[in-house]
């Protein structure tokens, strides 16, 4: 029979990893800053044409290059209900308290550089994405009721972290700008460890209380979704994302699901009890779900470059 532990067992039970942890990261993570991946030449000549308003010419992004960039930022923005929630339900002493305040500095500085650099670049319409920052910060981010707490959050962001980092990756690509790639590339750099920090104490926790955190897991997989859910146009922007392989659902299977899963080892594990083999069988049954919704989506959404194309090529030179 596998135990039950509380919240501040776990926490307890789990401090050493989180310390060995975050001395792997500090270990790793590059120090970098921001204002050496802006381009800063470019703001001055903007400002030498007399400061005028932004127009949408100045841009020498594509449409779906400022729709994702704009997501990852608003996303980013959200940092102050995020550091909230990861306060709350890990903890503010000792190594928890250290890796909370150090992942929190180091998110900041997403969102610094990708404002920065829309901004100096004219990228998008910097009063649009004011209004729209107000929006979404004011509206925040918070998990759902019924999540027990720190085995919820840290399945969470382990599949956030790993998620964010390839719509990073994939934005960059789409920029057609170096400078707006390496910065990306940067910022991808900093979720996967972050995303690594919390896949291995989710793994100890899975070691140490496996039912809990198996269906904590399955929880979380079941009704995962991105955390700028709640900004401004998030459903459509979503779905231009994901029509043109910023983030999309295969990439999610694929890139994000499939890899976390196996590194945990869950469907060859041998120490689940009861009530963690039913949340086991509901979690294949979702993964299996989820092959059968990419193939449906992929074809929907082939059909729907092909109408697209077919209009472009009808309409005049």
């Amino acid at each position: 029979m596998t135990r039950e532990l509380t919240q501040h067992q776990i926490l307890h039970e789990l401090e050493p990893v989180a310390e060995q942890n975050l001395n792997r990261h500090l270990s790793m993570a590059k120090e970098w800053h921001p204002h050496d991946y802006v381009p800063w030449d470019q703001g001055r000549n903007f400002a030498a044409m007399g400061g005028q308003d932004w127009d949408p010419s100045q841009s020498t992004l594509s449409e779906v290059a400022k729709i994702a960039m704009v997501t990852n930022l608003l996303t980013e923005d959200n940092l102050p209900s995020y550091h909230r929630e990861i306060a709350e339900n890990f903890s503010q002493d000792g190594a928890w308290g250290t890796w909370v305040g150090r992942w929190t500095a180091e998110e900041n500085r997403h969102g610094i550089v990708l404002r920065d650099y829309l901004v100096v670049t004219r990228g998008v319409d910097p009063v649009a994405l004011e209004e729209a920052r107000m929006i979404h910060m004011t509206t925040g981010a918070q998990s759902p009721d019924d999540w027990g707490g720190f085995l919820e959050n840290v399945a969470y962001v382990t599949f956030q972290e790993l998620a964010t980092r390839v719509s990073h990756r994939n934005t960059g690509r789409v920029c057609n700008d170096a400078v707006a790639d390496r910065m990306l590339q940067r910022i991808a750099a900093d979720e996967n460890l972050h995303m690594i920090f919390y896949r291995t104490l989710c793994g100890a926790g899975l070691d140490l209380v496996p039912d809990q955190a198996v269906a904590a897991i399955t929880k979380v997989l079941t009704n995962f979704v991105m955390p700028g859910a709640g900004m401004p146009n998030f459903r459509r922007n979503g779905v231009i994302m994901a029509k043109h392989g910023i983030y999309d659902l295969r990439q999610h299977l694929e890139e994000v699901v499939q890899p976390v899963l196996k590194n945990w080892n869950i469907f060859e594990r041998t120490d689940f009890g009861a009530r963690g083999e039913q949340a086991r069988e509901t979690l294949a049954a979702y993964v299996e779900k989820l092959e059968v919704d990419v193939l449906k989506f992929e074809e929907q959404r082939d059909r729907l470059l092909a109408r697209e194309a077919s209009r472009g090529q009808l309409q005049p030179a």
